[in-house]
């Protein structure tokens, strides 16, 4: 794929400018040194930066489009309201020092959810931490070694 530069030719212009209403100001005069005439700034169409921004938007990853390659991103293979649920503000502002009895539905949620993993799994045992990163990918990879 070309870099917008590329696609750049002498002329082109993809904005127009209204005329000034205000009194035009030499900029130059407030950045000294720091004023440069020669910005290299790509000459194209107003069309050709939203069909190149497009472009390389359709080239990322989405889970709506595509699987995520690698890594270990939490977000990999949940559905979306998954991660919407994650997000509800009882879950996301408790204090990780809570009491036990002020915590109880989010215990029993997290019960149940090993319970139903070790029963799609077939592991005799689940475990919900590390959830992701390097510790995960550590966990991964101690649970294969012990596999094997």
């Amino acid at each position: 794929m070309e870099l917008i530069f590329e696609l750049s030719e002498k002329g082109r212009k993809g904005y127009r400018l209204p005329k000034l209403d205000v009194p035009a100001v030499d900029v130059a005069q407030y950045l000294g040194e720091y004023y440069r005439e020669d910005l290299n700034f790509p000459e194209v169409s107003e069309l050709d930066v939203v069909r190149h921004y497009t472009k390389l938007s359709q080239r990322n990853y989405a889970i709506e489009t595509t699987m995520v390659p690698l890594g270990s991103c939490t977000m990999k293979y949940n559905p979306k309201i998954n991660e919407e649920l994650a997000r509800i503000e009882a879950f996301t502002q408790m204090h990780p020092f809570a009491p036990e009895d002020c915590v109880q539905g989010t215990l029993r949620l997290m019960y149940e959810l090993k319970e139903l993993l070790k029963e799609l799994s077939g592991f005799a045992e689940v475990c919900l931490q590390p959830a992701a990163g390097a510790q995960g990918e550590l966990l991964g990879l101690l649970l294969i070694t012990a596999y094997h």
